[in-house]
């Protein structure tokens, strides 16, 4: 629970009720309530910021800047000492990406924001959040974005649920959309007809065909990133995973063996990817996903965040405190855990050593993993 700076106390709440009644007002009139928009009202300032839910982290500049829920931003010059900086949304900050001073975040209801002085000061890029009366509005409006990235300062990419993705090549001040995967024309099984004239819902029961849960034509994107040759990766729910080799102009779909969601992804040198994900599952690809290899992790527990080493070295972090590392890419993945971080979300080293700044259910923690 979250305690506001602003809120009433108990002791002052009992001073306020010990004290004589004053002549009551004239009555009123009550207005009607007015509904504020979390993606464009201000966050609210907290004074457990640090230790409220966060989902990302970055470093810009002199700063350490991480983002999470009701748009908390917070800066830290020391990655110790933290303190929340004005927001303009109470939206939830999923991800971050930063080029020099220049930092982005995006979150729920598609909203994306911007910061040119290292996290400051921010300002609203683009917000798009569903609204009572949007009947026939666009299906992936108010669809949350799930990760950004910017491989310079003019070029960035955002993604997020039912396939929404988007591209900026002016620093955000333009978001246009990008086609990763086209949605289906038809659903196959209101609109096929069976040899009998019915169509399958027509059925009192189904087929193991008819159950068989296949590739989702728009799935949710989850994840991106650049690897050594240029090239963009996404990967998804379901197993599914795109790749483009033109900055983003046209993409190819790829299926990883494992049909679960992969939340997270690295790049490195060349075509080197290492995709990780549901129940612990960590695969990787050095021609970007034309085969895998598994990655054993030892665990069934989620995974959701990591961070790129040199030499392809991890940091992978997840359900439960737990923490997956290793030095370079020929090393297995060892196991920590930091308990009283609860399900971590992202993890940055600091100054390139062998301290983790970690983000996630309980705020702002440090590990050094073995």
């Amino acid at each position: 629970m979250r305690v506001g700076l602003f809120r009433t106390s108990g002791f002052a709440v009992a001073l306020l009720l010990s004290m004589p009644a004053a002549a009551a007002d004239p009555p009123v009139e009550k207005s009607a309530s007015v509904w504020v928009d979390p993606a464009t009202a201000p966050a609210e300032m907290q004074a457990l910021a640090s230790r409220a839910l966060l989902l990302d982290i970055v470093r810009s500049g002199s700063h350490y800047v991480t983002a999470g829920a009701r748009g908390d931003i917070l800066l830290s010059d020391d990655a110790s000492q933290w303190r929340q900086v004005e927001a303009p949304t109470r939206a939830t900050l999923t991800a971050l990406a930063a080029v020099d001073a220049q930092v982005w975040a995006v979150g729920h209801d598609g909203v994306i924001v911007h910061s040119g002085d290292g996290g400051e000061h921010w300002q609203i890029q683009r917000s798009d959040p569903w609204k009572p009366g949007d009947a026939g509005a666009d299906p992936i409006k108010g669809a949350p974005l799930l990760d950004v990235l910017f491989t310079d300062a003019k070029t960035g990419f955002a993604i997020g649920a039912y396939c929404l993705a988007l591209r900026t090549s002016d620093g955000g001040e333009h978001w246009n959309a990008m086609t990763v995967a086209a949605p289906a024309k038809e659903d196959a099984l209101e609109n096929d007809v069976a040899d009998d004239g019915k169509r399958p819902s027509d059925n009192q029961t189904f087929t193991a065909e008819e159950l068989k849960v296949g590739q989702e034509s728009t799935p949710h994107l989850n994840a991106i990133t650049r690897t050594g040759s240029g090239a963009l990766f996404i990967v998804a729910e379901r197993g599914s995973a795109f790749s483009s080799r033109d900055n983003g102009a046209s993409w190819k779909r790829l299926q990883l063996p494992y049909d679960g969601s992969m939340f997270g992804v690295l790049g490195y040198e060349g075509d080197h990817v290492l995709a990780f994900g549901l129940r612990g599952h960590v695969y990787e690809s050095t021609d970007l996903g034309a085969h895998w290899t598994v990655v054993a992790t030892g665990t069934e527990l989620s995974l959701m965040g990591g961070a790129a080493l040199a030499d392809g070295g991890a940091v992978i972090v997840g359900a439960n405190g737990i923490v997956l590392a290793r030095v370079n890419g020929t090393e297995a993945l060892r196991r920590n855990v930091d308990p009283a971080a609860g399900i971590i979300a992202a993890a940055l080293p600091l100054n390139g050593g062998p301290t983790l700044l970690l983000a996630g259910e309980n705020g702002i923690s440090r590990l050094e993993p073995k």
